[in-house]
């Protein structure tokens, strides 16, 4: 399962929903005829592109639905994994893979399915399937070179040629509904006339001008962290209104030991080594979809205090947080340069002018006085780890 926000299944039953899905994969690959090596092949051949379709639509599903996700922070691209590209391996593996497909008629996933319904063809190619495995396991030293040679990374096709994600999914939509208009034709003039495509092409249009319009619009779904960008970048700030507190009343409720409030820092990390308030938690607002910090957020009781240096960057992560749905938000007015500036480094005037300060000038005396030893005993801080993506993939 993805990784979906929020959190809502578990690592154990994250395995119960795989393998209902699996057995609901399997069923779907079997029923379009996946099961069958002549039908698998015809891709080849040119008379039967069911394997097209098939592949070709759960792809651009996938896409669009990923990138809606993305957009409305259901899940969390951050932990996505990504196949590393090794450009050698990946065109020897697909030359070993292409011509065993066309001699065995299947590939691995489809004989898995095959060989579950009796099939004796699709039985030897999974046992050829094992011993290709084990000759690769045994032989890993010989084939390491290889293997590893021409590492790319993890490289994404929209990037490469430097559009958008929303412009490759609604190109990749535009490719698929002109591959399938294409290949019908070609299975009509192969199959001389006898249509293997049984859908009514009355049907066939306005389903293919349904599907470019939802690849348009994917044009205009930002991901994720592009939408934080595009938003935070452009707006002004200052016309965003939060609850805020001021410098003196953080102060007392340190002092106080007050346990409901849960400091949020959102600086460098650097920064917040080097000083930081008393059990605050570092933070980086483009990371907020992760798990760890719907448990911060979400936490019964609690104020969530979020400072800066100064007023305008716990504005920009209050607005990431409250984006995602996150509430009870709280930023310091004047960011932790003015704490450190009228608390901290606080010396009372020589003559007070305004009798209604003096209170206020003394408590800050007293403060000054009283808090770099509670932020000495304080440490270490705590920074929360952020999720790491799951090795895996197809």
């Amino acid at each position: 399962m993805g990784p979906l926000v929020p959190d809502i299944i578990g690592n154990e039953l994250n395995f119960i929903v795989a393998f209902l899905i699996g057995i609901g994969f399997g069923f779907i690959l079997e029923q379009a005829g996946f099961s069958t090596s002549k039908k698998l092949v015809g891709l080849f051949y040119g008379y039967d592109f069911t394997v097209l379709r098939v592949f070709f639509t759960a792809g651009i599903t996938a896409m669009i639905g990923v990138l809606i996700m993305d957009h409305f922070h259901l899940i969390n691209m951050d932990l996505v994994y990504i196949n590393p590209l090794f450009l050698w391996s990946a065109i020897v593996g697909g030359v070993i893979m292409g011509i065993g497909f066309v001699i065995g008629g299947f590939c691995p996933g489809t004989s898995i399915c095959a060989a579950a319904i009796g099939k004796i063809d699709a039985m030897y190619f999974v046992l050829g399937s094992a011993i290709g495995v084990f000759i690769f396991i045994e032989g890993y030293p010989l084939f390491e070179g290889l293997y590893l040679a021409s590492n790319f990374g993890s490289p994404q096709i929209f990037d490469t040629l430097g559009m958008s994600q929303g412009l490759f999914a609604f190109v990749m939509v535009a490719v698929a509904v002109s591959a399938f208009y294409f290949v019908t034709k070609i299975e009509n003039k192969v199959n001389k006339g006898e249509k293997v495509c049984v859908t009514k092409s009355k049907i066939l249009l306005p389903i293919g001008a349904f599907a470019l319009l939802i690849g348009l619009s994917a044009m205009f779904i930002p991901p994720h962290k592009e939408h934080i960008e595009n938003i935070y970048e452009k707006a002004d700030v200052e016309t965003y209104q939060f609850q805020k507190m001021s410098v003196d009343e953080l102060a007392a409720r340190i002092i106080n030991g007050d346990k409901t409030l849960q400091l949020i820092d959102v600086r460098t990390v650097d920064e917040f080594k080097e000083f930081a308030l008393p059990n605050a938690i570092n933070a980086d607002y483009t990371r907020f979809l992760n798990k760890e910090w719907q448990r911060v957020f979400n936490t019964k009781g609690k104020e969530n205090l979020i400072y800066g240096n100064d007023e305008k960057s716990a504005v920009i992560a209050a607005l990431a947080a409250k984006d995602i749905g996150y509430g009870n938000i709280i930023i310091l007015e004047g960011g932790l340069e003015s704490f450190q500036e009228d608390i901290l480094k606080f010396e009372m005037p020589s003559e007070v002018k305004d009798k209604n300060k003096f209170d206020t000038y003394r408590f800050r005396v007293e403060a000054a006085k009283a808090l770099p030893a509670i932020i000495e005993a304080s440490k270490p801080k705590v920074i929360v780890q952020e999720s790491k993506r799951v090795l895996g993939g197809c």
